[in-house]
């Protein structure tokens, strides 16, 4: 067995459930999870981002996972991470800081499901970008993990699929890790 936890990100474009599912993962398997810091923040700054706010994000999402990480025994399950920084930085700026773009491949996860943009768009009140991007979007984050190596999973279809294949998923990892 190995000594530290396995590492689960739920990611993907905005809207396809991903703070529901790394909910539902964690209590699934017993495993701490982390929030995804942005939410937090922009709640907290009360305007809309700009690129100062990137590094300050990153940082924030940082703290959250090594929390998280740092009370698993067996794995570990995450509501995004600095690839959805990254990804995002680089959609909105142009740009995203190079320290953020290593940490990110550096603080990789042994396994990425990425949520599909199948399922419907719901405002969540946080600032979004609109339903016809979320395909883009989602091309984005392929591309990034993907460049970067990572162990993708695809979770498509209705709720319940996403969750059964997700806790598969997850259960083949753990007997792999």
């Amino acid at each position: 067995m190995n000594a530290t936890p396995l590492v689960v990100v739920v990611t993907g474009s905005e809207c396809t459930g991903k703070t529901t599912l790394t909910a539902d993962l964690a209590a699934h398997f017993e495993a701490p999870s982390s929030p995804e810091f942005v939410r937090e923040y922009l709640d907290a700054k009360g305007t809309p981002l700009g690129a100062d706010d990137v590094s300050p994000i990153a940082r924030g999402q940082m703290r959250a996972e090594d929390e998280a990480v740092a009370s698993a025994s067996r794995v570990v399950i995450k509501d995004t991470d600095l690839m959805s920084t990254v990804v995002y930085s680089r959609h909105y700026y142009g740009a995203c800081p190079d320290w953020i773009a290593e940490a990110a491949t550096a603080r990789s996860a042994d396994l990425y499901l990425l949520l599909h943009p199948d399922v419907p768009w719901v405002a969540d009140g946080l600032q979004r970008d609109a339903p016809g991007e979320r395909a883009e979007m989602h091309v984005r984050f392929r591309r990034q993990l993907e460049d970067s190596g990572a162990l993708i999973v695809d979770i498509a279809g209705p709720w319940e699929t996403r969750r059964e294949t997700a806790i598969d998923a997850i259960a083949r990892a753990l007997i792999r890790h």
